[in-house]
Parts: C-alpha cells; structure tokens; sequence
C-alpha cells in the first residue's frame, strides 16, 4: 500500500484551476476526503478521465527520468555563434571561452596595507613625500629610508618590508620605530600573486556573476565572449482568464502571465512578449507560424479537448513532438516540440526552434517548467546541469500509482519538509517552497532520501530559517507545512 501522509487540504477550491486544462489529482488517502480528480475539457459528466483517452494518453506518455534527458539533448547544441559583448552586459550569461589573465595580478609589487615601506634595518628615516595608490614609479629607498604608502601603491625599489601604521611610531627626531618584528616580505603583495599573463582563471560554461565581472575587468578585460540569450515568446491560452481584479463569473485571473516571464529570465533567457490568445485555434497557428522566437512557451491547451488547440496547430506546422506528455503529477499532458527550421529568406527567424507546451494549472505549469523548459534553456544558454542532489524527508509522502510526483518541499536542517496545498492549481505551497521533491511511484516513507529540484531563486539548504520540534518555530508551519 502506498504510504499516507500530506497532500491537498480537505477544501479544496476546484474554481480555482482553469477549466480548460484541469488535470486528474494525485491519489488521496481517504482521512483527508478530499474531492475527486478533476476532469479535463471535453469529458462528458460523469465520465472517468482515465477512460476518456487516459489509457491512450497513458501509452504515450514518456518517464520523468526520459522526459528530462530529451529537453537537455534538444539544448545541447546550443547552435549559435558566441557574442563578444561589454562586461556590463554579460552579467548572469555563460562564457563560451576559457578567461584567461590578460596580465600579471598583480601587475607590480604592491603594498597590502596602510603603513609605512622601509628598506634594511631600524629605525629609519622617515623622509617626506609619501607614496599613494596610482603613482608612477616611486624614488628607490636608501637603506635605513622609510616612507608613508597606501594601500594598493607601488612597492619602491629595495623595499624590505611595509609595517602598518598600527605597528610603528615616529619620535620627535622623524625616526621611525617598529613595535613589533620585522619580517622581510610581510604586507607586500608581489607581482603575479593571484596569477600570471596567460593563467586559465574560470573555464568555459562559467557563469558571470558580479565576482567574475570584478575578476575579468581586473585581469584587463573589456568585453567577453558569451553565448547569446535565447528569445522567448510566451502564448497564455485560454478565454477564460482575466488579467486584472477579481475572479468573477465563471472567469479566472491569469497566475501564469505574471509568473513565467521572470522565471524564465532567471534561466538566462529574453522574453520578448507575452501574447494572451485566448482559445483561438487560428490565433494561436498564426502566432507559432510567424514567431521569431528561438524557444515559444504556451500555456494550456495541451489536452485533446475540444477546444484544446496546441496539438492541431503543430501538426499545421510540421512540427517533430519530442516529448508528447510525461508520467509527472502535476503536469502530465505537457509537451516539447522542434518546429520547422525557417525558410532561409526568413533571416529573423532563428534555424531550430522549439515549443514547450505547458499545462493551464498554475502547479501544473511549475511541474512542466523544471521537466521540459529548464533542461531545454540551460543547453541553449550554454549552462551545466545543476548538479542532482537528495534530502531526507520529514514526512511520508503518498505517491501516484504509476507516475512520478513533484511534491513542494523547505528544506530545514536535514530534512526535506513537503508543503500543503499541493494541487495541480495551486501556488500557495511552491511561493514559499525552496524546491520540489522529487517522489518515485509509488510514493515515499519518512527519511527516504529523494531528488530535490531546486528553484532558480533559492539555494541548496533553504531560506527561511530552522524548524523546530513540532513546526512552531517557522512562520510559515500555520499555514504551508504538513
């Protein structure tokens, strides 16, 4: 029997998922009562969904695991030519060459400290005219000579040593006096200390962070070659959402409109629109014809309902399905697909395009975004998987008979901590999640290690603090933890 444990909470707002691309729940364990599966567009009253094309749709379907591989296979070429591009427009894109040192770092002896350069033996001569950061060559120092330096200035010739001012005092006679040994070499940063002319500093793939742009400016550059960023359009589906006040009437607000452009920007990616179509079968044929995109992200529509178009409109274009729904709760009936390289008179439309079809649920979405979307787009932008890594979890949590599971999870201490309100249309558990759990058929017991997926805005360990005991010490164990 698959174990029990968290899940969606016993009310769930079933007006809350857009009607047209509603998908079956996650088996429920019959404590909590939660309602039954949700029923994708077209199917009659009272129909079972698993009947109504689920079994067909169940053959097709390709493994988590296989669906993940095949969106970093459609990336791997990352087909376009590096751009050599100024460094303050690289940062967060991925270089496409070695950087290497450009010159010595330093480039002269330098002194690492406020204080004074001396030459031989003490006490010295303290002479009149200091030395600063930026100054051409100093005068050489005479032994038994000390004179004022700064931080970052030039070393002067036959320097022994740099003594911080803490370190030393001048009597009335303008000699200077150590207060502690002089060690020859201390506080002075030799030529070529962090590396010389033609050292290897970061690899290719390397992503430009604000520390790497400080590292390249510093060893001399002035632009850097980087792979460009993807274009991205993005086609919200669906006449029944708004995209402002109140759900009304049968009418929903637009969750994914607002949510995908900044997620896929986290990805290294340029959106370039966000084209709401509603369920128009032309609309939307006309716009995957005519977009310039390198990567088109849809959402909804990806089902066999009626009005269900995306599968219509990329058998229209000639498009090559490479992932046509995968064994994933939430998300099952997202999609990627090649679309038709351009003619080659079309000069604004990239060679090799792709769709990612998501489904219209908000959860759902998020599910297809870490499957398809981030595997595809990190190939393009030239960035490294993440590297896999697992957690412990708190809790038992209950699995999909066959299909794998995405669960949001905080991570707290050791343990990964799966979240309410984790149903196919809801957001309230992945806005305070740091990842999503990756659980196998089945199901998984309490301290099983599973995958986590981490989202593009947190980092390995969490975010919001420790857990105590029996949940109390987080602000969010009222309302989010299981």
């Amino acid at each position: 029997m698959p174990p029990t444990g968290p899940g969606t909470p016993p009310h769930r707002d079933e007006s809350a998922a857009p009607r047209s691309h509603r998908e079956p729940s996650a088996p429920s364990t019959p404590a909590q009562g939660r309602p039954g599966p949700q029923r994708d567009r077209g199917a009659a009253p009272g129909d079972d969904p698993a009947a109504h094309g689920g079994a067909r749709h169940r053959a097709r379907a390709t493994s988590w695991p296989e669906a993940r591989a095949a969106s970093r296979r459609a990336g791997a070429p990352g087909a376009a030519a590096p751009v050599v591009t100024p460094l303050s427009d690289t940062l967060g894109r991925v270089l496409t060459s070695p950087l290497a040192a450009l010159t010595d770092l330093p480039s002269f002896d330098t002194s690492a400290m406020d204080g004074w350069a001396v030459a031989g033996p003490g006490p010295w001569t303290v002479l009149a005219d200091g030395v600063l950061a930026g100054q051409e060559r100093p005068e050489p120092l005479g032994d038994g000579e000390a004179v004022r330096i700064a931080t970052g200035a030039r070393i002067p010739q036959d320097t022994t040593a740099v003594i911080r001012s803490e370190h030393a005092r001048v009597d009335d006679k303008s000699k200077l006096h150590a207060q502690r040994d002089v060690v020859p070499g201390q506080d002075i940063r030799p030529r070529g200390q962090e590396c010389r002319a033609g050292d290897q500093l970061l690899p290719p793939g390397a992503l430009v962070t604000p520390a790497v742009l400080g590292l390249a400016a510093a060893a001399g550059y002035d632009a850097l070659p980087v792979a460009p960023r993807p274009r991205a359009e993005v086609l919200v589906l669906g006449d029944e959402l708004l995209t402002e006040g109140l759900p009304h009437e049968g009418r929903i607000r637009d969750a994914l409109g607002p949510m995908l452009p900044p997620w896929l920007r986290a990805l290294g990616v340029v959106v370039t629109a966000v084209r709401r179509l509603g369920d128009d079968a032309e609309a939307l044929y006309e716009a995957l014809a005519r977009s310039t995109a390198d990567v088109i992200v849809t959402t909804g529509g990806t089902a066999s309902g009626p009005v269900d178009h995306v599968h219509p409109a990329l058998h229209r274009l000639g498009a090559e399905l490479l992932v046509d729904g995968v064994a994933v709760r939430p998300g099952h009936p997202m999609l990627l697909a090649r679309l038709p390289e351009a003619p080659r008179s079309e000069a604004a439309r990239p060679p090799v395009r792709h769709l990612v079809g998501l489904p219209g649920n908000p959860l759902a979405a998020v599910s297809g975004l870490l499957t398809l979307a981030e595997p595809l787009l990190r190939g393009l932008v030239g960035r490294p998987g993440a590297e896999p890594y697992t957690a412990p979890l708190r809790d038992d949590v209950h699995g999909h008979p066959h299909d794998t599971r995405l669960v949001p999870v905080v991570l707290r201490a050791e343990y990964a901590v799966p979240l309410h309100y984790n149903g196919p249309a809801m957001l309230r558990g992945i806005a305070v999640a740091d990842g999503l759990a990756v659980v196998p058929p089945g199901g998984a017991r309490r301290r099983q290690e599973v995958e986590i997926l981490d989202l593009p805005w947190t980092e390995p360990g969490g975010s919001h603090g420790e857990l105590g005991p029996e949940g109390s010490a987080d602000p969010f164990s009222e309302v989010c933890f299981t």
